[in-house]
């Protein structure tokens, strides 16, 4: 029997309002419906249970990281916004990446290495652009790529399949983390190529519709309570044999 998760569903509706008014340059729905995507789906961790007390306060702490970087990023043209909310995102990135370190996810070279020239790129086109930005947003980027290589370990999700170091998503909810943060990076590189290259209304209203679009649905992932809930004693013995 499929079990109708509300907050879940309002979150829908409010990312699906957020990305509408990105889209159409309404910042009174962005106003209005950003800021209660992240409370949503605290709400629905804590309604729905199974995640032991400290990963729990960990999620929750990622989740008003994240409220505060969601909120400065409502005007993603301000680059002092832009680098605030990148601090933000910071602490929620490293929050994600110490509960897949307490789930037993470790870094692995075939994962880490395409992350790592990609954040290289990253920064060498930011000091190519806009030196100013480069020092914060590779430092966030830093953060971000940890939590993805966390993310795409395999040992998070034993029967899941894996191509190209990431999950392939099933019925464990724990095999679809790697998605979220590889959703999660093609977000934040957008943000990136938006600042650097979206000189028109048009192109700077879609690229941020889809950086939202995929923001959200990364996080939609990334927080599942299922994901976090706890292993039962037998499984965390085997995983470790």
């Amino acid at each position: 029997m499929t079990v109708v998760r509300p907050f879940r569903v309002a979150y829908a509706a409010a990312a699906a309002a957020t990305v509408f008014g990105a889209l159409t340059g309404r910042d009174r729905w962005q106003w209005a419906a950003k800021p209660l995507l992240m409370p949503l789906l605290a709400a629905d961790v804590v309604r729905s249970g199974g995640v032991a007390p400290a990963e729990r306060r960990v999620l929750l702490g990622a989740l008003g990281a994240a409220t505060v970087g969601d909120v400065l990023l409502i005007d993603p043209d301000d680059d002092r916004r832009l680098v605030a909310g990148a601090s933000a995102f910071a602490v929620m990135q490293a929050g994600y990446s110490v509960l897949w370190w307490r789930s037993g996810a470790r870094p692995r070279a075939a994962v880490a290495l395409p992350r790592v020239v990609a954040w290289l790129g990253a920064g060498a086109l930011l000091r190519a652009r806009t030196p100013r930005l480069a020092v914060p947003l590779s430092a966030y980027g830093a953060t971000l790529g940890t939590a993805a290589v966390l993310a795409s370990d395999p040992a998070l999700a034993p029967t899941a399949k894996n191509i190209a170091g990431t999950n392939l998503p099933g019925r464990d909810p724990r095999s679809r983390l790697g998605v979220g943060a590889l959703l999660f990076t093609v977000s934040d590189g957008l943000i990136v190529l938006r600042r650097l290259f979206a000189r028109t209304t048009r192109s700077r209203r879609t690229t941020e519709g889809v950086i939202l679009a995929t923001y959200a649905a990364a996080q939609y992932l990334l927080t599942d309570p299922r994901a976090h809930a706890q292993r039962p004693a037998r499984s965390r013995g085997a995983q470790q044999r």
